[in-house]
């Protein structure tokens, strides 16, 4: 197995080992971050530990996490980047669709992604190159290959219509088969196992969509911002199974639905 996926899925036990223990406790501390999303001691105490093991395991890396910014050195090519738990307002409430992102980046490109989500018993991983997988068995997209046959998830309609792009949603929903809001890191996994044919967000974060990259990517699919733009980067996400992507983008490139 390649040594850094291996050591990624390494840092998704230790995660595990923090936020599973923790999740519907009745004395969990829950504060409220300066963008009003909230923050558990399983997100921090999942990140220590994680930001404890890649510095003795990988000390000439740098390390993005969604609660301490990004630390190490200023030149290094390597950055791990991590959301201990994706989908803290589920796990708040008790919901289990929530899991920790782990990603090794060289520059724009992610090499290995692992995605761990103990309460619903499923992790997910990719390596650059060696294929996706999810609880140890190869993974692909599916063939579907026109609008009026897809499956499409996305990460809610209010959201959608908060950061301007409402109506273009609302309209891809009536072209597609059938459409359901699910949100977070479970979609886009969704969309790599071939269960959806594609998934849209508004609004995200790096360390929401790295590790999903490649895992998308490594199953045949395609990933991008709502613009095209490849990668986890932009601000906002596609994951689709590749044959449904540029009509997927061109639904919000309309011009009224300018992105």
């Amino acid at each position: 197995m390649n040594a850094d996926l291996e050591l990624a899925l390494e840092l998704a036990d230790l995660a595990d080992a923090v936020a599973l223990p923790r999740f519907r406790a009745r004395d969990l501390t829950v504060e409220t971050k300066s963008d009003d999303s909230p923050v558990t001691e399983a997100d921090r105490g999942a990140e220590t530990v994680m930001r404890r093991a890649l510095n003795a395991a990988r000390p000439d890396h740098a390390v993005l996490g969604e609660e301490e910014g990004l630390v190490g050195p200023a030149d290094a090519i390597h950055r791990w980047v991590l959301d201990p738990i994706d989908g803290t307002a589920n796990y708040v409430r008790s919901i289990p669709i929530w899991a920790t992102l782990i990603a090794l980046m060289e520059g724009d490109d992610v090499l290995v992604g692992v995605v761990s989500a103990p309460a619903l018993g499923r992790r997910w991983w990719a390596a650059r190159g060696d294929g996706a997988y999810a609880d140890g068995t190869a993974i692909r997209v599916s063939n579907v290959s026109t609008l009026p046959e897809s499956h499409l998830a996305h990460g809610g309609v209010g959201t959608f219509y908060e950061y301007g792009h409402g109506d273009a949603l609302v309209d891809l929903t009536r072209r597609v088969w059938r459409s359901r809001g699910i949100g977070d890191f479970w979609m886009h996994c969704l969309v790599a196992e071939g269960a959806f044919d594609a998934a849209v967000e508004p609004i995200v974060s790096l360390w929401d969509l790295a590790a999903i990259t490649v895992i998308v990517e490594e199953a045949g699919g395609r990933f991008s911002d709502l613009s095209g733009r490849r990668g986890p980067s932009g601000g906002s996400a596609v994951s689709t199974n590749g044959r449904l992507h540029d009509e997927i983008v061109a639904a919000f490139r309309r011009p009224d639905h300018t992105v």
